[in-house]
């Protein structure tokens, strides 16, 4: 059952022995500081059977990261606390790479000693952050201004080595979802009339020199990008975006990058509905390399979009969550265990709705006991 999810595939230096991919899944287990715990090794290394793990974002700095216990990888402490994590994954058979994450004006200034977060342009997302003393308005950005350009490529470049000294497998970019790279790709959000402004070619460029930095560092084929190209995010959307993603996508072609991920919304995706026609089409027309798309895939649709060639491979979310051997299942056809206890448990510190989670086997031991 599922043929097609199960043969293997070269996602550039990585080979993936099947075409199930763990998504980028924000939980919430690290400390307040940023610094991995100890429950985060048995969470990945339980999920170890992903054809690859994308951990959940991960903040390259103090500037870019607002949600409350999110991991970060800027300090030692937080790449020492990362290696056991790898290393767990490692042995139990598994593949892992560290998605790079600045939030730009998702960052609430209270994470910020009361600084304003930084975006393409002075906008305001709308809503609230979520803060370890709750709900809080979303206030305006503040535009980077061009000489600190060169200062958020050097953060995501710092960040990239210490995802190598913390053991990855590679990086991936996070791109999507109304974030900081998003905010500079599209028009919503990128009001400048600079040369990070205006034209496809130069809302692109602040992607193109990271990825850039990112390739210097791993190589192409271990660097990678998530896009959400298919309508609003957090308030950033875009007013053509197949012209916008057909530029991004010849930057990653030339730059031979590992494999692009695309946020493909379902109608209670995550981030909302999309009325925009889905873009992967734009990014196959000038993009070569592996394609992995993602958000509310069953297995039966996943396997139907890896056999048409419409995807290389699918990454799964919410599944990953309550279902630690989600491959096994999908092998053998079983039912799929639901979420319990949501929204709380998906981010709420402790071990209920994370590491709890029963495999088919452990099911089956119980059902016996």
């Amino acid at each position: 059952m599922h043929e097609p999810l199960f043969q293997p595939i070269q996602l550039g230096a990585i080979a993936v022995p099947n075409r199930i991919i763990m998504a980028p899944l924000t939980r919430g287990r690290a400390l307040p500081d940023g610094v991995p715990t100890e429950i985060m090794q048995t969470y990945y290394s339980q999920r170890a059977g992903a054809g690859l793990i994308i951990s959940e974002a991960t903040g390259i700095s103090r500037e870019g990261l607002g949600w409350p216990s999110a991991p970060g990888i800027w300090s030692d402490a937080q790449v020492e606390a990362w290696k056991p994590v790898t290393e767990a994954v490692h042995n139990a058979g598994g593949r892992i790479i560290l998605q790079l994450w600045h939030m730009g004006r998702i960052v609430h200034p209270y994470f910020l000693g009361g600084e304003l977060a930084v975006s393409a342009s002075a906008t305001r997302a709308p809503g609230h952050a979520h803060t370890p003393e709750g709900r809080m308005d979303n206030v305006d950005a503040r535009p980077l201004r061009l000489d600190e350009m060169p200062r958020i490529v050097d953060d995501y470049g710092r960040a990239a080595e210490n995802a190598k000294r913390a053991g990855f497998d590679g990086v991936q970019l996070h791109a999507a979802n109304g974030y900081l790279i998003d905010q500079f790709l599209r028009d919503s959000s990128n009001l400048r009339d600079d040369d990070y402004g205006g034209s496809p070619a130069n809302r692109v460029r602040l992607m193109r020199e990271v990825m850039e930095r990112l390739v210097s560092i791993w190589g192409a084929d271990r660097a990678s990008i998530r896009l959400s190209p298919n309508g609003e995010s957090q308030g950033v959307d875009d007013s053509d975006p197949a012209t916008l993603y057909a530029e991004a996508a010849q930057v990653l072609e030339a730059l031979k990058v590992s494999f692009v991920e695309l946020r493909q919304p379902g109608p209670e995706g995550t981030f909302g509905a999309t009325t925009v026609p889905p873009q992967d089409h734009v990014i196959r027309a000038h993009y070569s390399g592996p394609l992995i798309l993602n958000s509310d895939y069953t297995p039966e649709d996943a396997s139907a979009d890896v056999a048409s060639g419409r995807a290389d491979a699918i990454s799964f979310g919410r599944p990953y969550i309550s279902n630690p051997d989600l491959v096994e299942r999908i092998r053998v056809g079983a039912a799929l265990a639901p979420n319990i206890g949501v929204p709380q448990t998906w981010y709420f510190p402790g071990e209920a709705g994370y590491i709890d989670y029963p495999t088919l086997a452990e099911e089956a031991a119980r059902a016996t006991a």
